[in-house]
């Protein structure tokens, strides 16, 4: 059992924990990582974040091909889907960005520990390696970064095979006949958009009212009304009581809420989609009395400690959005408090992104939370149909919403449903981060023709200014 000694030991190399490293590194901390898996990148490079975007943009391309190149002059004739290749291009773009976490670490001076950590006291992690041989750190601090794993229906268990999770979503040999989802959030919609771009019938089974219930209703109802003219079905306020497989497929019973008969469903394969839960178990919290609240979630506070000062959790362990930005931001907090900085993250800026086409994305607080609490706001909002770049690109649904405060006219949220809204909302997120107003959008140059001018006419209707309708 030989021991090393460092200033950070961090436990898990998603986004929080390698971003997290790369920055202590930069300030001079000695610090190692430790990784249960034999490659870098935790869910996001690995299964997550990156993969599925690869999918979405390869998949776009397909259906762009089959329905949009003919309006563009381009005629193309015997399109046909390699799935293989699409495949193979997914996972080289993985290899390609976990080996660069490698060379991060490498450029930082982190040294890197593959086993699984298991904190023994606070100034100790403990490494497994796949061997069975252990190793002993001692450590000043400790992050704890070790994600989330997906949540599983007790009602409708994995299989891995016609009952599936986002993982083997990401891999499927052969485009199913007909998808179904349960959970119409953003994992659902976005490997849904995936294999009904390939051909898939695809039905999404959500409990709530409507799609990502956390998000903008407006936008979200229309989302949906997008969606459906792609060809997505959906069967809203229903709940899955249970599956039955068979060798021609997955029948699904459930819950339709709105008069409480019930019903099945069948297809060939289904993914279960109902969001993630953090990944604390075999970390050795217990044994040190570290709290957890009834969900799994490792309890912390402003600064990200748990009940020992210099244990600190972030990222889909504690509580909030599981999200990889919102993970790095921690990562990098935590370094910068150890280092003696400044750490702080900004939970009233984090843009959250679902990839269908169009794009959703949004920041700050949405109409209804507004509402809910009872703060005085004005809207405007602004549709891209008018908008000259998304008409020169064919990419006319959607809208964006701009909320302020009805008094100072400060920022409260940006909700944009459009082409490239993932690109769009960063500029929301830095006028809210410098406590901008709806009029220093308005009269902030915007290059035209750009989509992004949509989300200057938005801020202009604020104030019933809009100029380009």
């Amino acid at each position: 059992m030989a021991s090393e000694s460092y200033d950070l030991v961090i436990i898990g190399s998603g986004p929080g924990g390698y971003v997290g490293a790369v920055r202590a590194g930069q300030l001079g901390l000695k610090t190692a990582i430790v990784e249960k898996d034999p490659t870098f990148g935790g869910t996001c490079l690995n299964v997550g974040c990156i993969p599925s975007k690869a999918l979405l943009d390869s998949s776009e391309h397909y259906a762009m091909a089959q329905h949009d190149f003919e309006k563009h002059g381009i005629d193309i004739s015997g399109i046909k889907l390699n799935l293989d290749n699409m495949m193979a291009r997914k996972d080289k773009i993985v290899k390609d960005l976990t080996g660069g976490v490698a060379f991060l670490f490498k450029k930082n001076k982190v040294t890197p520990y593959v086993g699984k950590g298991r904190v023994l006291s606070q100034n100790q992690v403990e490494v497994t390696a796949a061997d069975g041989s252990k190793q002993i750190l001692e450590t000043k601090n400790i992050m704890l970064a070790t994600g989330s794993v997906v949540n599983e229906l007790p009602s409708v268990p994995y299989d891995g095979k016609q009952i599936i999770s986002s993982t083997e979503a990401l891999g499927l040999p052969r485009v199913p006949k007909h998808l179904i989802v349960i959970g119409g959030g953003v994992i659902g919609l976005e490997l849904g958009s995936v294999w009904l771009r390939l051909g898939a019938k695809v039905t999404v089974l959500e409990y709530f009212d409507r799609l990502c219930p956390t998000m903008d209703a407006q936008l979200t109802k229309r989302m949906e009304t997008v969606l459906g003219k792609q060809g997505m079905e959906f069967l809203l306020q229903v709940k899955v009581l249970g599956a039955k497989t068979g060798k021609d497929g997955v029948t699904i019973t459930y819950e339709d809420q709105k008069d409480k008969s019930q019903k099945t469903i069948e297809g060939d394969v289904v993914l279960v989609a109902t969001g993630r839960k953090p990944f604390s178990e075999g970390l050795g919290l217990e044994e040190l009395g570290i709290e957890k609240d009834k969900r799994g979630f490792v309890l912390v506070n402003e600064h990200l400690q748990t009940k020992y000062p210099n244990v600190y959790a972030i990222g889909d362990l504690i509580p909030g959005p599981m999200l990889a930005h919102k993970a790095e931001e921690e990562g990098v907090a935590v370094a910068e408090t150890i280092a003696g900085h400044a750490g702080h993250v900004n939970y009233e800026t984090v843009p959250s992104v679902v990839y269908t086409w169009p794009e959703l994305a949004s920041v700050g607080q949405t109409e209804e939370q507004l509402k809910e609490r009872g703060v005085q706001y004005k809207s405007g909002t602004f549709m891209f149909a008018p908008n000259g770049r998304a008409k020169a690109m064919g990419s006319t649904d959607g809208m964006v919403k701009v909320l302020a405060d009805a008094n100072t006219d400060r920022l409260l949220g940006v909700h944009i449903l459009g082409p490239r809204a993932s690109d769009m909302i960063a500029e929301a997120v830095v006028a809210m981060e410098f406590g901008g107003s709806a009029e220093d959008l308005a009269r902030t140059f915007h290059a035209h023709p750009t989509l992004s001018e949509v989300l200057r006419e938005a801020a202009l209707a604020v104030d019933k200014r809009a100029r380009q309708s």
